[in-house]
């Protein structure tokens, strides 16, 4: 079976020639993002496989089929960025992989949390400098702090164990709520409530058109004084411009993402010789209290391995004609 990967990475054609030994399929590994520009590489191919920046829009979905393509499966958990209602009408099969390393994502949210606290990036420049002052570092305990969990799915519980271990008080938002965060000792509340209540809110929750913009004007009006806002989920949950305003008045105290609104420009691209044309990046980056790190939460050796062995499963059970179990309905 030959496969088309789009959006490629060394670390992506590793795992996957490592461990495509028993599948022999045949892949073929493309550095450029599929959309409907670069959809006719696909020529010849039964299945693509992609990664959240890869735009699978209805005009590249018909010319997937044209192609004799099949089945996309994705490498990732999120599929905001496939048209389904396309590929339902195409017959197209769609594939993910619903849960790597939960504890990845989780873990990184703490760093950034711990990071932009303690200040040990400003810290570790200065030592380099033979600064040793502890002028501006100044941090918080965070034993005590009120955390605000958006999204309780296996990420967010995962962050929750974690927060719990510090021992901060759990409240969370979420439409299901998880059995597992209650026996933390979170405590289920309106959003609206998290956001009057918390002192640091995390984001875990899909990308959808309820979930859009969640953090923008209206919600920022809600929090307290100095929020630290954290998101390693999709970068669209965060409305860039409002939040750009709650930086300069100082109603946000601090700032950490994974993820980033136009991130497809940018993220997973070497730019460093580049002149950088999206002013809202370079607006934030300007900000002391703002910490940004390049869709990294996921990337670990164990998500890595997970990732790979479902996508293999995914696409061998399409070949054998089985049924897709992680088949997006």
């Amino acid at each position: 079976m030959k496969i088309a990967v789009f959006s490629t990475k060394p670390y992506d054609q590793e795992y996957f020639e490592r461990y495509n030994e028993k599948s022999n399929f045949a892949f073929t590994y493309f550095e450029t993002p599929l959309n409907h520009h670069t959809a006719n590489l696909t020529s010849g191919y039964q299945a693509v496989c992609i990664f959240v920046n890869d735009k699978v829009d209805s005009n590249a979905i018909r010319i997937l089929f044209k192609n004799g393509v099949r089945l996309i499966a994705l490498r990732c958990a999120g599929y905001n960025n496939v048209d389904m209602e396309a590929a339902k009408e195409y017959g197209i099969k769609v594939v993910r992989v619903p849960a790597y390393s939960p504890e990845a994502v989780a873990e990184h949210a703490i760093a950034l949390i711990l990071t932009l606290n303690r200040k040990t990036h400003k810290a570790y420049n200065r030592i380099r400098e033979s600064n040793f002052s502890l002028n501006k570092l100044i941090g918080f305990n965070l034993h005590g702090k009120t955390v605000g969990v958006i999204g309780t799915g296996k990420i967010g519980t995962a962050f929750c164990k974690i927060s719990r271990g510090f021992g901060c008080k759990i409240i969370a938002f979420d439409k299901y709520e998880s059995d597992e965060v209650i026996n933390l000792g979170g405590e289920y509340k309106s959003l609206v409530d998290v956001f009057k209540e918390s002192d640091i809110i995390s984001l875990h929750c899909p990308l959808n058109p309820e979930t859009k913009h969640m953090i923008n004007e209206q919600s920022l009006s809600m929090m307290k004084n100095g929020i630290m806002i954290i998101n390693t989920s999709r970068g669209a949950l965060i409305d860039t411009a409002d939040i750009i305003k709650g930086l300069a008045n100082k109603k946000i105290g601090y700032l950490g993402i994974d993820v980033y609104e136009q991130e497809e420009n940018l993220f997973f691209k070497d730019l460093s010789e580049s002149i950088i044309e999206d002013d809202m990046i370079l607006r934030l980056i300007s900000f002391p209290n703002v910490l940004i790190t390049s869709h990294q939460a996921y990337f670990t050796k164990e998500a890595m391995e997970e990732i790979t062995h479902t996508t293999l499963e995914n696409i061998r059970d399409f070949e054998k004609g089985e049924i897709l179990k992680n088949e997006i309905a």
